[in-house]
């Protein structure tokens, strides 16, 4: 047991040769409140979708009779929103955390061609709708719906 604490130590130290201690301990207070903010969050974000939001044939108008400047503030707030949670999934991973699904919430944030199409196959994965459904039907709501494939 000494050896493997010795190692630790080791490595600890050759860490914080490149990354200061307060950096560590910032980026692990951060992956755990990520983790526990990911186990909440994401749950509750898509049991309260519509059952067709990733459906490619019901169409999407985000803020449509808002003001134009309110809209576009919205849209670029939403955006920045949607990256952060991208780059968060992509994190989460590697790192405790709910990845895919968070990625999924990301994408579905942001704004880019064939964005629809993309939500439509990540969502069609067999494991990831069971894991949603999953999730609806705990709370009582309707599974998602999908387009059918080509």
């Amino acid at each position: 047991m000494d050896g493997f604490l010795s190692i630790i130590q080791d490595l600890l130290a050759k860490v914080q040769e490149w990354i200061p201690a307060d950096i560590l301990i910032g980026l692990t207070v951060a992956s755990v409140v990520g983790f526990i903010g990911s186990l909440i969050a994401i749950p509750l974000i898509l049991v309260r979708l519509p059952a067709d939001y990733f459906d490619t044939r019901t169409p999407r108008h985000w803020m449509k009779d808002h003001h134009p400047v309110l809209r576009w503030l919205g849209l670029v707030l939403k955006n920045i929103i949607g990256v952060v949670f991208l780059l968060a999934g992509f994190a989460m991973l590697f790192l405790p955390g709910q990845g895919l699904l968070t990625m999924l919430i990301g994408i579905s944030l942001m704004d880019f061609p064939r964005k629809r199409e993309l939500e439509a196959k990540m969502v069609g994965q067999p494991t990831l709708l069971s894991v949603i459904n999953g999730m609806r039907r705990q709370f009582d709501k309707p599974p998602l719906t999908l387009a059918p494939g080509p």
